[in-house]
């Protein structure tokens, strides 16, 4: 088997650390890793597989000596748009955790469930989407294909995980009394609607991501899309409840069949046993976990459902290492 000689790119960090976790859990073909991060963090031992790794810091020179195949990212819009190119200049492929290139016509965004065709045509980068986007159109892919989807509303309960170490560390003091860090309000026992700047239009940056995503990575501008999200008091695992509307008639049972068979879902949906997904039983798991199907009455041919997954790995980790298998499989 061929092996890569493979980088991570904000290593350090929380979705950095991982990455090198799924990276040896999912056995990627390693030939050398190499982990970048800041000049702060430069230095840093950390463990590949049993080799004892330093953290180099990111830098042109450093780069262009390291003959990587595949650089994965999470190290921020601004450290992508700088070096992500760089890579690419020196012949390998940047698999970008940030927002910098999702919506660059150039760029593919990938969900290797859901659009696996759109990596092969990249020219050095290529966007992981947001993380909240990539458990939704997992879900909806299926749907859509089989009734076609005209509506979605999107309403999610996001992680503090996503905000990186300090959205952890603001829910663990929050019951202390310590001011919080990173949001703008205390986040336990509470609900912050607010996640991303808000734009002139009363929307976040996050809700338009949702929005946007959606549409590139189901090839439909016409799609229409709302979204509301919310930051809600738990560690790993995203939540949303998602109201589609299709233009072909659909029935719990008929999406429920169309759910069961889909690639990256598990099915979790037997509310007389109180059976559901839940953030607790997502963490630490590749798959969207689906349930809470039900024909939204108010509609022609709507739908609810209640879609889980665990925001670190398959909202970022999973999603980027699933990219570069892609690749590496195609070669």
């Amino acid at each position: 088997m061929k092996k890569y000689n493979v980088a991570v790119v904000g290593a350090t960090g929380v979705v950095g650390r991982k990455m090198i976790e799924v990276l040896i859990e999912r056995k990627f073909p390693v030939d050398e890793v190499q982990f970048f991060a800041s000049k702060k963090s430069a230095g840093t031992v950390l463990d590949y597989n049993g080799r004892k790794v330093v953290v180099e810091e990111l830098t042109k020179e450093n780069v262009a000596q390291s003959n990587v195949k595949y650089a994965i990212f999470s190290a921020g819009s601004d450290v992508s748009k700088a070096f992500a190119p760089v890579f690419a200049e020196y012949g390998g492929v940047a698999i970008d955790n940030s927002s910098c290139w999702r919506m660059d016509d150039s760029v593919p965004l990938v969900v290797p469930e859901v659009n696996p065709e759109a990596a092969f045509n990249h020219h050095g980068i290529i966007a992981n989407p947001n993380c909240s986007t990539i458990q939704a159109v997992v879900a909806l892919k299926p749907l859509h294909d089989k009734f076609k989807i005209k509506r979605i509303v999107y309403s999610t309960y996001q992680a503090v995980s996503g905000a990186g170490k300090q959205g952890l560390a603001d829910l663990e003091d929050g019951d202390k009394g310590v001011a919080p860090k990173k949001f703008p309000y205390r986040i336990s026992h509470n609900i912050i609607p607010h996640i991303d700047v808000f734009t002139d239009d009363g929307y976040t940056k996050e809700e338009l991501k949702m929005i946007n995503e959606t549409r590139k990575i189901l090839g439909d501008d016409s799609l229409k899309i709302t979204a509301t999200t919310a930051r809600v008091p738990v560690y790993y695992g995203h939540s949303e409840s998602i109201n589609v509307e299709f233009f072909n008639p659909v029935t719990r049972q008929a999406a429920l069949e169309v759910l069961s068979k889909a690639k990256g879902v598990v099915v979790c949906d037997d509310v007389k046993n109180n059976i559901y997904p839940m953030p607790i039983d997502a963490e630490g798991h590749d798959e969207v976990f689906v349930g809470r199907v039900r024909e939204d009455k108010s509609v022609d041919n709507g739908l609810n459902l209640w879609v889980v997954a665990d925001n670190i790995r398959k909202g970022a980790a999973t999603n980027a290492v699933q990219i570069a298998e892609l690749l590496a499989a195609h070669e």
